[in-house]
């Protein structure tokens, strides 16, 4: 996973004072070419191979057909595997997890708060309607409004320093979920596969599940591959019905049969492809047909919920009723989604990732129109599936080298949004907990101001975040690199960042 490319950055001048002194002969002929000249060289050095985008793994050579071949960590990780619970929309740190005292006491009462981006107002503080109470051993903090994760706070690392760069929902998502605010760039489960692999290869690397009322609103970038090879992006698991479409065979069509196809296919593939070095999508396509093949007999096992023992489907929730608010699912289908995360990680799956929360506003985690509503609607749809998750985790000895990671991608302000008392964004200052491998449990970790609004104690951008998560699952955000666009590129991008080494164990 460490770059191979032969350029080279030398500095100093020479004593002849040549401006081509110490350059390598590429870099000398492509800017003495400067126009048609390096038009051609850059078509030869593209036949050479020195732009293809190729994989930093141990194992991974360039032209390598299986993309999510087992690779070798840069180092002995802490976690196996890796389960992302993204709560969509920005779940609320002052009402959960981030007690304030002192905005308790000055409900009401005026303060200027930066609203958006250098838009500073008057606004009056909004305490929290949650009663709050320490928990377990550690006494850390948690509200009445989850009372199922309330019992597991000593299984916890919770950070409430971070933040992040936009006010805006859809490059909130993208830099929460890709590093960066555009486009274009691999997710983090992307990430995870190209350094990874996969340790099944008969079940994708990397999943994602989203809300039965929608998916976030910049889409599927969000579990997108970006500038890598199409393989590394996550496969959509849906949240009805057949979790992966038209995955049942024709019947018509022996087993044998249809392994012919998918061999003779993939044969003729890979020959067209020995040709195009580097084409991703030629690549993908060859492992999709070949994952397409294996899901139709490992996926059903892994998703059938009937294996599970009725006690555990309702540990999860999957039996609980729908609630009456016309705006809430219930637990069921998180329940379902949990559960199945567990049963996929169990079978070697990398990184799962469940989004709750869909649709506008109070669908989701965005509670503009009234904080409590918003907690009353989704609370209890996640509280009794993540307990649950995290005791069955460690029954089974799965949650020592799992690792389970809660948030959304950004928190919200500490003051009154309207007449219903909502919550506006706020990406200054929010929480995220972890659990399971690596992390130190019982630990509070940085803080927020005194209302609950800015990082100020311990604060680590989500740059540190995703460096925490790759370094947990072996990879150094510094050497796990990708070369595109001229550049090695890194989840973590181009500013400093580093692994939060205070919730470690």
């Amino acid at each position: 996973m460490h770059s191979n490319s032969s350029r080279a950055t030398r500095k100093g001048a020479c004593p002849s004072g040549s401006q081509f002194c110490g350059r390598t002969r590429r870099e000398f002929l492509w800017e003495a070419g400067a126009g048609f000249t390096g038009i051609a060289m850059a078509a030869m050095l593209q036949q050479d191979g020195f732009f293809r985008k190729y994989v930093h793994a141990e194992g991974a050579g360039d032209g390598e057909l299986n993309l999510l071949a087992p690779r070798q960590p840069h180092f002995a990780p802490k976690a196996k595997r890796c389960i992302f619970l993204f709560m969509y929309g920005g779940p609320s740190q002052m009402d959960l997890f981030d007690y304030k005292p002192y905005l308790q006491k000055n409900d009401g009462k005026t303060v200027n708060v930066e609203i958006r981006r250098r838009s500073v107002q008057k606004q009056k503080l909004l305490g929290s309607r949650r009663e709050f109470k320490q928990r377990g051993e550690s006494g850390l903090w948690c509200s009445d409004a989850l009372p199922g994760i309330a019992g597991h706070m000593d299984k916890m690392a919770v950070v409430k320093s971070l933040y992040m760069d936009s006010f805006a929902h859809g490059s909130a998502l993208l830099q929460m979920n890709c590093g960066q605010v555009i486009q274009g760039h691999p997710s983090l489960g992307s990430w995870l596969a190209y350094g990874l692999g996969t340790v099944n290869q008969n079940l994708p690397a990397y999943v994602t599940m989203l809300d039965p009322r929608g998916g976030p609103v910049s889409g599927a970038p969000n579990w997108g591959s970006g500038y890598m090879p199409a393989a590394y992006q996550g496969t959509l698991f849906r949240s009805g019905g057949d979790p992966i479409l038209n995955l049942s065979p024709n019947s018509d069509v022996a087993p044998a049969i249809q392994r012919d196809r998918i061999s003779t296919i993939n044969a003729l593939n890979a020959s067209h492809l020995a040709g195009r070095p580097g084409y991703s999508e030629l690549q993908a396509r060859i492992a999709s047909y070949e994952l397409a093949f294996q899901l139709q007999t490992t996926a059903p096992e892994a998703l059938n919920l009937e294996e599970e023992s009725y006690k555990t489907r309702e540990l999860y929730g999957v039996y609980d009723p729908k609630p009456s608010h016309k705006l809430s699912v219930g637990p069921a289908p998180f329940a379902r989604q949990c559960l199945v995360a567990r049963r996929l990680v169990e079978r070697g799956v990398r990184f799962v990732q469940i989004y709750h929360g869909g649709g506008h506003q109070q669908q989701n985690w965005d509670a503009h129109h009234g904080v409590e509503e918003n907690l009353n609607i989704h609370c209890p749809e996640i509280d009794k599936p993540i307990s649950a998750l995290l005791t069955d985790l460690q029954q089974r000895g799965l949650l020592e080298d799992t690792l389970v990671v809660w948030g959304g991608e950004f928190g919200r302000q500490p003051v009154s949004q309207g007449n219903n008392h909502g919550r506006d964004h706020n990406p200054k200052g929010f929480t995220y907990w972890f659990a399971g491998a690596g992390i130190k449990p019982g630990t509070s970790y940085g803080a927020t101001d005194e209302i609950g609004h800015e990082a100020v104690e311990n604060r680590h951008h989500i740059r540190d975040l995703h460096a925490t998560i790759l370094h947990l699952m072996g990879l150094d955000h510094e050497s796990l690199t990708y070369f595109y666009g001229g550049l090695d590129r890194k989840l973590t991008g181009v500013k400093h960042s580093e692994v939060i080494k205070g919730i470690l164990a």
